[in-house]
């Protein structure tokens, strides 16, 4: 079981939660996701499980997809539908084409101020628990980038969207900037992850799906394995003497042939699909395992 399982978040679950159950399903200390998702958000939620949890270095910059409702005429403290609102309540009429403007003001590379209810630190404390004991909470912005947002709907005081960003992109954060560009309030009222880097909803499966699959002892049915992980990464298939020497931390040879010239990181997989080892160019076709599973 050394590979990623990707789970469809339910709503009201953490990401540690999750983490959790699949341990207690597969007996396996060894779990962790990649990139957490809000309590109230649903959706891709990918675990490295076992050996696979030393490939979360490669992860840490993925992209993601979001689809997002946005309800204005009132903000949060939040940012989100769990929050007390922070401002008089109203009923408006979105205009869609003065939304698809605002919605242009948010593309490219952005600073954007995190909310304050976040796991951001300020000088080692989570932002979240200040804001709980009505501490002040100042967060620095960080610069994110939004690939596209494409308006999806856009009816009375919600509108929906889809945003292709980059890691550490709060949509909570969009959604309240949004509301004070429109002058109305704004936050997020729902929220969905379409996609983390490479995993996407089609290869999702719910809790109660992999509780099935573990009663029958099929639990192993939802696991993408090491050596399907990380599909930009060239692959080079090598013999068992060879996986030997890399796992003793020697340098392998590529055939120029199978991996592109240029290639800074390389796969060593068996011929059976098992995933040996990450190796990082140091010589034309030369390279040094500095990741083995």
């Amino acid at each position: 079981m050394d590979g990623v399982i990707v789970v469809d978040k339910p709503q009201g679950w953490t990401s540690h939660d999750v983490v959790n159950r699949v341990r207690r399903l597969s007996g396996i200390r060894k779990v962790g996701h990649l990139g957490t998702l809000d309590p109230q958000a649903t959706g891709v939620l990918p675990l490295v499980i076992g050996r696979a949890t030393r490939l979360a270095q490669f992860y840490l910059k993925n992209d993601k997809i979001y689809d997002a409702v946005l309800r204005f005429g009132y903000s949060t403290d939040t940012y989100d539908a769990q929050g007390t609102p922070t401002s008089p309540e109203s009923e408006p009429a979105i205009d869609a084409a003065e939304l698809e403007r605002a919605l242009g003001g948010f593309l490219g590379i952005v600073a954007q101020t995190p909310p304050p209810v976040s796991a951001k630190k300020i000088s080692g404390t989570p932002a979240y628990r200040l804001a709980r004991k009505n501490l002040p909470v100042e967060l620095a912005p960080v610069e994110v980038h939004v690939y596209s947002i494409e308006l999806l709907e856009c009816r009375g005081a919600e509108a929906r969207i889809k945003v292709h960003c980059s890691a550490g992109t709060y949509l909570r954060s969009i959604a309240h900037d949004l509301g004070r560009i429109l002058g109305c309030g704004g936050f997020l009222k729902s929220l969905r992850r379409l996609a983390s880097g490479d995993f996407t909803c089609e290869q999702a499966h719910t809790l109660e799906q992999l509780d099935a699959l573990a009663r029958e002892g099929r639990l192993r049915e939802a696991l993408i394995p090491g050596g399907k992980l990380l599909p930009a990464f060239p692959a080079e298939t090598v013999d068992a003497q060879t996986a030997g020497r890399i796992r003793q931390g020697r340098d392998f040879r590529v055939s120029p042939f199978h991996v592109r010239s240029g290639a800074r990181y390389v796969k060593a997989v068996t011929r059976d699909g098992e995933l040996v080892a990450i190796g990082e160019a140091v010589l034309p076709n030369l390279y040094h395992p500095v990741l083995v599973l």
